[in-house]
């Protein structure tokens, strides 16, 4: 029994010597580390998203998004994937002045990425509306700061 416990721990050092051997690039590229966040930080977005739809610039609220995102908007039935539809479909929605409001959410944090899914009450300074809808932002640490990975809104099916 004595002899089978050294020659296990002798195969376990001899794995663990071998494991040395890697080069550090080969092991770096193997591990990710994670930002750490917190549900206050995520919800902040919304508002960053939300402030930069005060600005009336669609480039600014296009900004918040990842190269490589989609926004399945409200009011629109397309898809929008690149930076020029996404401005195309900003464009048209910042004319009514519009600016959000969290009504319920719920965070899920990952390993670079979160979840914010949830309802809001948009307002339209031009027109009076009001429009109640349900979201999900998704957003990926760039390693720099948060983007928006993929954006779903949709009009409250219920009328009230």
């Amino acid at each position: 029994m004595k002899l089978f416990a050294i020659a296990v721990l002798a195969a376990m050092l001899a794995g663990c010597a071998a494991n040395q051997g890697m080069s550090n690039d080969a092991s770096a590229s193997r591990t990710e580390s994670c930002k750490v966040t917190s549900d206050q930080e995520i919800a902040a977005l919304f508002d960053r998203w939300n402030q930069s739809l005060q600005t009336g610039d669609p480039h600014k609220v296009v900004a918040n998004y990842a190269e490589r995102s989609i926004l399945l908007p409200t009011v629109s039935n397309k898809p929008r994937l690149t930076v020029a539809d996404k401005e195309e479909y900003f464009h048209s929605f910042l004319q009514d002045r519009p600016s959000g409001k969290i009504d319920f959410h719920y965070i899920e944090l990952g390993c670079n990425s979160a979840v914010d899914a949830g309802l809001y009450t948009f307002t339209f300074a031009r027109t009076g509306a009001v429009v109640k809808a349900r979201y999900t932002y998704t957003y990926h640490w760039n390693g720099s700061q948060w983007l928006i990975t993929s954006h779903h809104s949709s009009a409250m099916p219920e009328k009230q």
